[in-house]
């Protein structure tokens, strides 16, 4: 779960968005994010609530599970093998995030990286934007996020 925000890049396919013609954004199979959060269940001491994979237009599965500490949310990005923490279900986000439970580390051994809550906070600065294709640019450049996790976890249409 260290991820630097000066080494943080967002790759191509991370708001979602292609022309058509350009090659099609790479896809997370739902049931690898399901199974993943079925792990991190057990690894809390809880039980998953629910998983709803991803509705048009967001590009985020959201999940959540109860343990002895309480609810927590997770959004699957769509894309991407990248996991955020909420407080609570948004159709979609801008700086809600926050730091994972110590026990998201099972995320990692299915191939997610659980991303920090200052990392998705964090101003989107147009060097994190440098592998995004035109459409993405484009989206960016109408619906304005403010931050990294905006950017990630959106439903732009």
């Amino acid at each position: 779960m260290d991820d630097s925000h000066a080494a943080f890049r967002l790759e191509r396919g991370s708001t979602g968005f292609h022309y058509i013609g350009d090659a099609p954004t790479p896809e997370a199979d739902p049931r690898s994010c399901r199974t993943a959060w079925y792990a991190a269940a057990r690894a809390a001491g809880g039980r998953v609530t629910d998983f709803t994979e991803r509705r048009y237009p967001q590009n985020f599965h959201s999940a959540t599970l109860t343990n002895r500490d309480g609810t927590h949310v997770a959004l699957f990005h769509a894309q991407s093998p990248l996991v955020a923490f909420v407080d609570d279900r948004r159709h979609y986000y801008t700086d809600e995030f926050r730091d994972a439970p110590a026990w998201a580390v099972s995320l990692n051994d299915f191939g997610f990286t659980v991303l920090s809550a200052s990392l998705l906070r964090s101003p989107l600065r147009e060097e994190d934007t440098a592998a995004l294709s035109t459409a993405e640019l484009n989206q960016i450049k109408y619906w304005q996020p403010e931050t990294i996790g905006a950017t990630l976890f959106n439903s732009w249409d």
